[in-house]
């Protein structure tokens, strides 16, 4: 095949596909107007067209669900298009190829500001903005974490219709405490399209029962920031591990989450667990402090906390999150892959296009070396190399 401006092709030693756990090996990836045309697999080198990209390892591009800032921005602070761009080739550069700008807990009405600016990314095709999350302000206060006490709220009619018709132009995921809120209003803002995620949330398990109901399909950074497994009371970690029908995301930097609690939710949770960066403006940045009303974020030996060591978000990449839960919970590399772009796609609504390097999907994909760190990303068809040759 020869390569044009639209076509292309990628030559992986080993291709981690997204739908099967093991290995392609000496996978020829054909690429033509942004989607994937073939897959070939055991193509011998000699076969390879020289001007095809040569790449250790292949995966589905990324998908970061909860990305809160990356290349010294931070979204809360930088709400514009330039701010954006930069957020995408910082989260690139770690592996993600798409990502979920996430606005966090903010005063009054604020995030409404995040979804003008993300609304106008995606009118105008804005590469890597699959979406927006919003985290906050609807959560409990009780299990506040870094966010300030005083800006949580309950959801009212009006923000319901207003996050509403941001959804016909916009995908969000919305992070709740279900137990806070009505139900109606949840089962409003299902209806029309926005996936909801239990998060910095006390509920019981029957709480989780009823949002399940309602249109709850997912938790955000599963063990932190929420109810815990008691013996009378699953909480909502036991809804999730033990129900097997809920996403969740999951930090996996070493510290959010315990590898042992890592390994349990891989093996609970094989279809439905979600890498997320949770990443704050250091991944990727220059910064090593930050402010996040009124409360300063340091950065020390990998690890964001205030000054009472509450942790606030994370400095990790896709790539590592793809290289820890494989070096601390054991798991396989097919699985891992998974883990950060099949189960996300499926859990926003984007597994008929994105998430596998298959025929007729959209050409995104993740390049790694065989130390798991990233070289490079393709989007939509279009490679980007980072500090490695094709």
């Amino acid at each position: 095949m020869a390569n044009s401006e639209n076509q292309l092709s990628v030559y992986a030693d080993v291709l981690y596909d997204g739908v099967s756990m093991a290995g392609k090996s000496q996978t020829l990836i054909c690429v033509s107007e942004g989607r994937i045309a073939s897959v070939l697999e055991d193509v011998p080198a000699s076969e390879v067209p020289s001007d095809a990209l040569h790449i250790p390892i292949v995966m589905p591009g990324f998908i970061d669900l909860q990305i809160n800032g990356a290349g010294d921005v931070q979204f809360n602070f930088d709400l514009s298009l330039s701010g954006l761009e930069t957020m995408v080739a910082a989260s690139a550069r770690g592996g993600a190829t798409h990502i979920f700008p996430t606005f966090t807990t903010a005063p009054g009405s604020d995030y409404r500001q995040a979804l003008d600016i993300a609304t106008e990314a995606v009118a105008q095709a804005m590469p890597g903005v699959a979406g927006l999350h919003l985290e906050g302000p609807f959560i409990s206060p009780r299990r506040p974490g870094i966010h300030r006490p005083e800006f949580i709220r309950p959801l009212s009619q009006a923000d319901v219709d207003v996050l509403r018709e941001a959804a016909a132009a916009l995908k969000i995921v919305l992070t709740i405490a279900p137990e806070e809120q009505e139900p109606e209003l949840l089962e409003q803002l299902s209806n029309s399209g926005i996936i909801l995620f239990a998060g910095h949330s006390e509920a019981t398990f029957e709480d989780m029962r009823r949002a399940r109901q309602v249109g709850v399909t997912g938790v955000t950074h599963l063990f932190n920031a929420m109810s815990q497994i008691t013996p009378r009371e699953p909480g909502v970690v036991g809804a999730v591990i033990g129900g097997g029908d809920f996403f969740a995301g999951i930090i996996a930097d070493g510290y959010h989450v315990h590898p042992q609690n890592l390994d349990l939710a891989v093996k609970a949770l094989p279809d439905h667990l979600c890498l997320v960066s949770d990443a704050m403006q250091t991944m990727n940045g220059a910064s090593q402090e930050m402010m996040l009303y009124g409360t300063r974020i340091t950065l020390a030996q990998g690890r964001l906390t205030g000054a009472d060591g509450t942790i606030g978000g994370a400095h990790l990449t896709m790539a590592e999150a793809v290289a820890n839960v494989s070096s601390l919970a054991g798991a396989a590399l097919g699985t891992a892959a998974k883990f950060a772009s099949a189960n996300p796609a499926r859990a926003v609504g984007l597994q008929d296009t994105h998430g596998q390097v298959t025929p007729d999907f959209n050409a995104s994909m993740t390049f790694l070396s065989g130390e798991l760190e990233c070289v490079g990303v393709m989007r939509d068809g279009v490679p980007e190399m980072f500090g490695m040759s094709a």
